[in-house]
């Protein structure tokens, strides 16, 4: 009787634990690749492309065009890109295409309309929204760009090939199946999207929201670091004035969504608080319960 009650409650310890974070389906069987299954409110990005100006925080107007440059990126990140600059807008795009790829095998064909792609990123089925984000899956199969995270390289396009139906407004989208690397475990962040979403349109405000995400417990940064990494094309002092209101909007917007952030300012450092997320305080526990080598 004893063992059958420990069963029941292992059982429902399970379901509860489950229940917090529910996976949108079945993982696919074992031969086929495929992305990690992340939760509904949450979108999935190696952290190389948070930790660098790949998306960049870059203003309006006409794109520079890169070719072979390497990009700026935190130590233990190497990015060479070829292709129009990118943004927190494209980054967009691709977290929502990696969001719907994530359900089925990784490499064949996802369909999906203009109408569904549009609300997985929060937008109305427009006229001028279908024409942006045309233009924008067009950079992403344009790119080309050699990827050195970790143990791993990727050298391809964010997006392998697309197709439109321009009658039934149907994509068919496809993404390369040597990116599954770049999501192993320790290597991609898991972005709330409720908090991104309600930053849109402020690009360094994005990229603040996404580059802090990567990390467990923020070290200080200093503003010239910071302006480097983004990728922006304002002048530093210009970038100093603009720096603390974007901080600020993610502050306020990871408050209103229950994601503790706040930050501080002092003289040339930025000091960033933020509360770990679930894999992040794993991460933590376990180095700290390494043993530590003692000081010469």
């Amino acid at each position: 009787m004893k063992n059958l009650l420990d069963h029941v409650a292992a059982i429902q310890q399970r379901a509860k634990k489950e229940s917090r974070e529910p996976l949108p389906g079945a993982p696919l069987p074992r031969n086929v690749v495929q992305l990690p299954l992340w939760p509904e409110p949450v979108r999935a990005v190696p952290n190389g492309f948070l930790r660098s100006a790949l998306f960049g925080a870059i203003a309006k107007g006409k794109r520079r065009y890169i070719d072979g440059e390497q990009l700026a990126a935190l130590d233990g990140v190497e990015i060479r890109y070829t292709g129009q600059r990118l943004d927190q807008g494209d980054l967009d795009v691709w977290e929502s295409v990696l969001h719907a790829v994530r359900l089925q095998e990784l490499g064949s064909q996802c369909r999906l309309t203009s109408y569904a792609l549009l609300k997985l990123m929060g937008l109305t089925d427009t006229g001028k929204n279908r024409v942006t984000l045309n233009k924008r899956i067009t950079r992403l199969v344009a790119s080309a760009l050699t990827v050195k995270q970790g143990r791993y390289s990727y050298i391809g396009s964010l997006i392998a090939g697309a197709a439109k139906d321009e009658e039934t407004q149907e994509w068919v989208i496809e993404l390369d199946a040597k990116l599954r690397p770049l999501f192993a475990a320790d290597q991609f962040t898991q972005i709330e999207w409720a908090v991104r979403h309600e930053l849109n349109g402020h690009q360094l405000a994005q990229w603040l929201h996404g580059f802090y995400a990567t990390h467990a417990k923020p070290f200080p940064m200093k503003v010239e670091t910071l302006h480097r990494l983004c990728g922006s094309g304002a002048e530093l002092r210009r970038y100093r004035q603009t720096l603390g209101d974007a901080l600020a909007a993610v502050e306020a917007a990871s408050t209103a969504h229950g994601e503790g952030f706040s930050f501080e300012i002092r003289g040339d450092l930025v000091h960033v608080e933020k509360r770990a997320s679930g894999p992040q305080r794993r991460h933590l526990a376990k180095l700290a319960s390494k043993p530590r080598k003692p000081r010469g």
